[in-house]
């Protein structure tokens, strides 16, 4: 590689980078679009082998995406809307056993806990919460005081579906499109490294979505089981964040202990909140992880947790969508980078 086109990548490079910062306001639609359009096309890729034309058969993976996830909204925002009413309500009760029990035994082992006014906060809960009334009214209220900023979620919800399907209907063509202009010298290494990276990615963004989701449910239905309350909210938060690693696991004890310890009074309960984490990581270590992602990714967990906090950092919620799925392909490429080093004179000498 000559020294003209060195400067030429990462001059490119650098451009890029640039732009990618500035411009992240505007491009969470596009990213979502792109994940949703790359995660969708093996299976728009599987229609079109019988013969389905490429824009029918995205039609029907809309069709029928939607079709199995309207149901499933339709009976879970509600249910969900009616935990999150009741928290709220209970939030004041919750920081009064933190300040009447929980304070004196962390001060006791020598951990300092910052002074919560819970009479103060549960008041303001309260307050806002009667203005507010529900979901809908809070949603309301929102808009008449940040318009801009809710028709702005508003446009980029409605722009997530759309940029799919255009991206998901263009998408091998996209593809060929960006091949075709890679220098035909760096081409095949490029297009090496590609189908590397897409065998990450695949792996990972499919299989983690699929843990994801599985989690959550088994986190709910547990908690359920068990008798603690919000067990709905609780493991979908849980199942989350689960893909950062542990994360869910740590957050999701935390708050249904919690929940559990003021509810009941009984640390038994917590003993029976442990063992639904315990038994649902398990399952995800020996079923759901191997079964569904595979050993393929092979991202360590310190190294995920360090690329999530850097993209919210860089980028915010636009720097974690994309923090994993970058950090993936740069795993690829390090890899690539570490043999060839060790191939390399440098290393011989």
């Amino acid at each position: 590689m000559t020294t003209n086109t060195r400067w030429f990548w990462l001059a490119l490079f650098s451009v890029s980078c640039i732009l990618l910062y500035l411009l992240a306001p505007i491009l969470l639609p596009f990213v979502a679009g792109a994940l949703l359009a790359y995660l969708g096309d093996p299976l728009v890729d599987r229609l079109e082998t019988y013969k389905i034309s490429r824009t029918n058969s995205v039609v029907i993976v809309f069709v029928v995406v939607f079709s199995i996830m309207l149901p499933f909204f339709i009976i879970l925002i509600p249910l969900l809307e009616d935990q999150i009413q009741a928290f709220f309500k209970k939030v004041p009760t919750y920081l009064t056993w933190m300040t009447t029990s929980a304070e004196p035994l962390l001060e006791r082992l020598g951990i300092a806990v910052p002074a919560i006014d819970a009479e103060s906060v549960g008041k303001t809960l309260s307050q806002e919460w009667s203005v507010a009334g529900s979901f809908i009214k809070s949603l309301i209220g929102t808009v008449s005081r940040s318009g801009l900023a809710v028709m702005g979620w508003l446009a980029n919800l409605v722009l997530i579906p759309v940029i799919t399907f255009y991206l998901l209907r263009d998408w091998d063509k996209l593809v060929a499109y960006i091949r075709e202009l890679l220098p035909r010298n760096v081409e095949p290494k490029f297009a090496m490294l590609a189908k590397e990276s897409d065998e990450m990615l695949g792996a990972f963004l499919r299989g983690q979505l699929m843990v994801m989701l599985a989690l959550g449910a088994m986190y709910s239905v547990g908690l359920a089981i068990v008798g603690v309350n919000f067990a709905l909210l609780i493991g979908i938060i849980a199942g989350i964040i689960s893909f950062i690693p542990y994360m869910g696991l740590i957050v999701g004890i935390a708050i249904a202990s919690i929940a559990a310890l003021v509810e009941t009074q009984s640390f038994m309960m917590v003993v029976w909140v442990i063992v639904v984490f315990s038994v649902a990581q398990m399952v995800e270590g020996m079923l759901l992880t191997p079964l569904l992602v595979g050993d393929r990714i092979g991202l360590h967990p310190v190294a995920v947790i360090f690329a999530v906090l850097a993209g919210g950092q860089l980028f915010g919620f636009f720097g974690i969508l994309l923090a994993l799925p970058v950090f993936a392909v740069l795993a690829v490429l390090l890899r690539h980078a570490h043999d060839s080093y060790l191939e390399s004179q440098i290393y011989r000498i």
